[in-house]
C-alpha cells in the first residue's frame, strides 16, 4: 500500500493546500490505510486462533485438521477483502494538485 500511496503524494505548496481535491485525496490514503492496516489485524487474529485451535485438534483427532484447515483459510481472506477496498479506495483518490 506504501507503493500505491507514494504515487498519489507530491510536493504541495502551502496555499494550495486545502482545496477540495486535496481534502479528498488524504481523506481517502488515510482511511484505505486504516481499512487496510484494521482488516490485516483481524485477518492475524483469526489466523492465530484458528491455528492454534488446528495444532490442538490434530493432536486429540487428527480428522479434524482439515476442517479447521478450511476455517483458517477463510479467516486469511479477510486481509485479502481489505487490501482489495484499501486499493479501490485509493484508486479513487486523484494526485494532490
Amino acid at each position: 500500500m506504501a507503493i500505491v500511496f507514494s504515487s498519489k503524494l507530491t510536493a504541495v505548496s502551502g496555499a494550495a493546500l486545502l482545496t477540495k481535491e486535496n481534502l479528498y485525496t488524504g481523506y481517502s490514503l488515510f482511511w484505505a490505510g486504516l481499512t487496510v492496516g484494521g482488516a490485516n489485524l483481524i485477518c492475524g487474529l483469526c489466523v492465530g486462533v484458528t491455528g492454534a485451535t488446528a495444532a490442538v485438534s490434530d493432536a486429540a483427532d487428527s480428522s479434524l485438521f482439515v476442517k479447521i484447515l478450511v476455517i483458517e483459510i477463510f479467516g486469511s481472506v479477510l486481509g485479502l477483502f481489505g487490501l482489495i477496498v484499501g486499493l479501490l479506495m485509493a484508486g479513487k483518490a486523484a494526485d494532490f494538485s
